[in-house]
């Protein structure tokens, strides 16, 4: 776990009012009500404050004294550190007959992923109409397919759990939507909406960032006639009117209620589109960015533990504008851009440009880092490589994974035409061609070899249930539903999964091994530290090297991926890497190479990864 443990943590379900009650000190609440003067006039901010300050007493009122004493140690620097390494998943991915989904997901973590991976980020769990999960009914209530709170409960025993807090959308079929179109005032303006699709212009409309090709406005017959309301994603999913501060103060408080329920990460699902204002481009507007801020001084307060991620799916330089000044924003940042250039590296059999990207990449604070992830239940977006790769490498990119099998996403430009978005396919399949003529053992190692680079950077390495043993692209899917993001969302049955993994020539077995020992080696080397500092190094165009050393700056670690199918020569100068002749070891395999000359001479075989450690 990570340095300042919470799982298990219960939160009282009664809250005692006969406590001391929480009172904001001035300068947080003067902070607080500059962010909501950003987005309200000052009579409706001030009252937007007193709403915020209950809601927080109210939270307050339910902690336990064990969780009180135990923040007044904790330490912002440590909140992720080496340790820390996050499963995507759905909740429902692994099946078994007569067993809630989730009690399946809580049984394989235990078996497979101890001290391995310490975090589960579980998508939304709660009732949805479409979308994957994403278009959710009801906030607060686990979706009975899946199981319930407690089976939420008992994963949060074991492991750290990240919650989605899907904020800027509600299903049609939520009660607030519901009551939208029957007309009650008090959701009256909880949505954007217009009597006439003609009230938001063509020219509004073109200014609009889109990451879909749907129309923007969706016609719905409401108590008082036919309303346009603003949907960004789908005529489903209703967008959220943040300006009205109703919207505010209840999503803060569904947030504060994922904490209660053993949220030790609230990842902000799209958040950048949370405010929409006709007339502007209604993405990273500066409301949006006031109100994660806000959500951090919130959680600093009540909740200082628990992280706030923000998922956005932009170029890069956009992207990481939600770390803010590093200390008041996101304090972590989904690393968008790499998958693209990973993938681009193993294409090209050339690591320059992701070398040269790695190089740029300057911490914003001891207390904010990358979620590196390489795939998702999404696919490989494709606009965190904008600037960054050409459009001709992307445009290869694209024609390469589609010869794996894989599909386009596409998305309107502010033009109307249809632009590439991300590839939907599995990163197994994005690496390796069924009918390629490599071996296993080669598709294996390119595979895992791929993985190192994201356990290697600074930051906090995500993996995707499916990368765990190397899914197939499901064509099946995609053909039943005519959705391209199926292709990798297949349903695993658990039985069957975990006889493979039994079996120590078997795809799973082999997969899940190497990653296993990738995993356990970063977790226990402090080189590894979310924050420590990194050296990429310049030594071949198909290696991708790093030199990754802990805070302390006592321990140090560098590590060479080789990203093509041919064998290579290095030489490292010692000064750059630390001037200490010897022999160093390698983590992964435990062999050793000596120094000669003041340097350090390697070969690497396709697709090696070493992890290699000076002599001590």
């Amino acid at each position: 776990m990570s340095y300042f443990d919470t799982t298990g943590t219960t939160f009282n379900p009664e809250p005692d009012f006969t406590r001391p009650r929480l009172d904001l000190p001035p300068e947080v609440r003067d902070r607080m009500l500059r962010r909501l003067r950003v987005l309200y006039p000052d009579p409706v901010a001030e009252s937007a404050l007193t709403g915020i300050e209950r809601i927080m007493q109210v939270f307050h009122a339910h902690k336990p004294f064990e969780l009180m004493e135990r923040e007044r140690d904790f330490n912002p620097a440590e909140r992720f550190t080496e340790r820390d390494v996050v499963l995507i998943t759905y909740g429902d991915l692994l099946y078994k007959k007569r067993q809630s989904p989730l009690k399946t997901l809580g049984d394989f973590c235990d078996a497979y992923l101890r001290g391995t991976i310490n975090t589960v980020h579980i998508l939304p769990f709660f009732p949805s109409s479409s979308d994957r999960g994403f278009s959710i009914i009801d906030f607060e209530t686990v979706d009975p397919l899946l199981g319930s709170w407690l089976d939420i409960e008992a994963l949060e025993a074991g492991y750290q759990i990240m919650f989605d807090g899907v904020i800027n959308h509600v299903s049609s079929k939520s009660r607030w939507f519901v009551e939208f179109l029957a007309g009650n005032p008090d959701y009256e303006d909880f949505f954007i909406w217009f009597a006439t699709e003609d009230e938001l212009t063509p020219a509004q409309r073109r200014m609009i960032f889109r990451p879909r090709t749907t129309p923007i406005l969706t016609r719905y017959e409401t108590l008082h006639g036919p309303r346009y309301v603003w949907t960004t994603f789908s005529p489903d999913q209703i967008d959220l009117n943040y300006r009205n501060p109703k919207v505010l103060l209840r999503v803060m408080e569904i947030l504060l209620f994922y904490v209660r329920r053993g949220a030790d990460i609230l990842r902000l699902d799209a958040v950048t589109y949370l405010w929409n204002q006709p007339g502007t481009r209604s993405v990273h507007l500066e409301q949006t960015h006031e109100i994660i801020k806000l959500l951090r001084d919130i959680l600093t307060i009540v909740a200082p533990y628990v992280a706030l991620v923000t998922e956005t799916n932009v170029p890069h330089e956009e992207n990481i504008a939600y770390f803010g000044n590093g200390r008041d924003e996101a304090h972590m940042v989904y690393n968008f851009a790499l998958p693209p250039l990973v993938l681009h590296t193993f294409y090209t059999e050339d690591a320059r440009a992701l070398s040269k990207w790695a190089d740029s990449m300057a911490p914003h604070s001891e207390t904010a880092t990358f979620l590196n992830f390489l795939d998702s239940h999404d696919g490989i977006g494709l606009l965190g490589a904008k600037n960054i790769l050409s459009q001709e490498e992307v445009d290869h990119l694209c024609k390469r994974a589609a010869d794996h099998g894989g599909f386009i996403s596409y998305k309107t430009s502010e033009d109307g035409s249809e632009v590439p978005y991300e590839i939907n396919m599995t990163w197994y399949s994005a690496l390796n061609k069924k009918k390629d003529g490599d071996s296993l053992s080669m598709q294996i190692k390119r595979f895992l070899a791929s993985r190192a680079i994201a356990l290697v950077l600074q930051g906090v390495p995500a993996i995707y249930l499916h990368s765990l043993f190397g899914t197939h692209n499901d064509h099946a899917a995609v053909e039943a539903t005519r959705e391209n993001r199926v292709i990798n969302r297949a349903i695993v049955d658990c039985r069957s999964l975990l006889r493979s993994l039994k079996h120590p020539k078997s795809k799973k077995y082999r997969i899940n091994e190497g990653l296993g020992k990738m995993i356990q080696a970063r977790t226990k080397h402090r080189a590894f530290h979310s924050n420590g500092p990194q050296k990429i190094l310049s030594l071949s165009p198909a290696v991708f090297a790093v030199m990754r050393t802990s805070p302390e700056r006592d321990q140090r670690v560098v590590t060479l991926t080789n990203v093509t199918r041919s064998r290579c020569k290095v030489k490292m100068p010692l000064r750059d890497i630390g001037g200490v002749e010897g022999a160093w070891r390698d983590l992964l395999s435990e062999k050793e190479f000596k120094t000669k000359q003041d340097l350090l001479f390697i070969t690497l075989q396709p697709y090696d990864v070493l992890w290699l450690t000076p002599p001590t």
